[in-house]
């Protein structure tokens, strides 16, 4: 088994979608950045590549690339799973934790479980997703940003594992 963290923050803008998890929220203000900035899934990303001791999230999907402005953090996901699956290894399960002054999480936490584990290709049950606030301390505190923090488990893939063992 292997364990990653990640972590991610963009401030918040006018004008822009708010998307946590891979769902809209509705919220007069979204996240800055060159894709939809969906810091919650950027944060999954970025455990899931660290668990398999591959690149971070800007080597695949550099900022200064035109080419992938306003891609879906989806697909950047589900790109980072197929990737830890070349390298052997399966989703086992994802904690994380959305740190956000407003909107509230828990009335999209379930929707954003369902997105994430489709994703990842896990059970519902493996994706857990938490909201807390910064207690009014530093921008995200203040609501200029939101930041989020995630813990992935891999686990050797059953085909890669059967191999090994002969």
């Amino acid at each position: 088994m292997r364990i990653g963290i990640g972590y991610d923050i963009h401030q918040l803008k006018k004008g822009r979608p708010l998307k946590l998890g891979g769902v809209t929220l509705p919220f007069s203000l979204g996240l800055e950045g060159h894709s939809d900035a969906d810091v919650l899934l950027h944060a999954i990303t970025d455990a899931v590549l660290g668990a398999a001791a591959l690149p971070d999230i800007g080597h695949y999907f550099p900022p200064s690339d035109p080419a992938i402005k306003g891609i879906s953090s989806t697909t950047m996901l589900s790109r980072a799973v197929q990737e830890a699956r070349k390298a052997g290894y399966d989703v086992g399960n994802v904690d994380s934790v959305v740190i956000a002054e407003a909107p509230k999480i828990a009335p999209y936490r379930e929707r954003m479980r369902k997105n994430i584990a489709r994703t990842l290709g896990v059970p519902v049950s493996s994706v857990q997703v938490k909201g807390k606030t910064n207690e009014g301390l530093d921008a995200v505190g203040k609501g200029h940003a939101i930041a989020a923090h995630a813990v992935v488990l891999l686990k050797q893939s059953d085909c890669e594992y059967r191999i090994s063992k002969r």
